[in-house]
Order: C-alpha cells, then structure tokens, then sequence
C-alpha cells in the first residue's frame, strides 16, 4: 500500500458539554496540526497516490471551512462535542466529498483510503480512517 500525507493547520473555539470534560465545558480555543493520509494499492498512470498540490489545496479548503470559528454556533455542530475525534471525522467526510466530487482530479478516485489525524499537541492526537 502507498502513501502520500499532506499537512495544514486550523484554530477553532468550542466548548463541551457533561461533567467528564471538567473545565473544558467552557469555551476555549484549539489549534490542530492536521494531516491527511491518502492511501492506494498501486500508484496511479502518473506513478502518484494523489497529486500532492492538489491534496494540500483541498485539506485547506476543508479546514477553512472550520477556522477561526466558534464551533458551538454552527448549526451543523448543535448538540455535538466536537471532540479531536469527531473533528478527524468531519475534515475526512469533507475530503471524501471532495474526492468523488472530482475536485482531486480523475485520478484520485483511484485512492482505497484516506486517514485524517488531529494533533493537539506534541503529546495527543487522534485519527479517523475510512477506505473508499
């Protein structure tokens, strides 16, 4: 299996809500080193995953679409802890839309998986994974 990762950034407010989050319950600011990992059984007609500009443009699409935001006043996160979990999830499900939307080129429908992980800090991160 082949690899390619590219990597960005984004900061976003949020809060959470039940007692195991303690003082996290109150709003607080967070800023992600994020990666996405494009996965493939054999390199593609141009011998790539994915091209590698391309995957960078759409992971800072993606994560536009979330910095510099309150997460608790979007609609789409109402009721939701938006955990480093569940934001690994969403930047995913974002690329993947974009993937099959054919915003990565033609080739990249090629790709059998895509992992995205959020790095909090240099001690604690999270990752989602999805095969396409």
């Amino acid at each position: 299996m082949f690899s390619v990762t590219v990597r960005d950034h984004m900061m976003i407010a949020h809060s959470f809500r039940g007692e195991l989050f303690g003082p996290a319950q109150r709003l607080h600011g967070a800023t992600y080193v994020v990666d996405a990992t494009f996965r493939r059984q054999a390199l593609d007609s141009d011998n790539l995953v994915v091209d590698i500009g391309r995957a960078a443009e759409q992971l800072h699409a993606v994560l536009g679409e979330l910095s510099y935001r309150n997460l608790d006043t979007e609609p789409e996160f109402d009721g939701v802890n938006t955990s480093t979990e569940a934001l690994a999830r969403v930047v995913a499900d974002r690329l993947i839309s974009r993937i099959e939307a054919g915003e990565f080129g033609e080739n990249a429908r090629g790709l059998a998986g895509i992992t995205v992980t959020l790095h909090e800090s240099h001690i604690a991160w999270a990752s989602y994974e999805r095969t396409l």
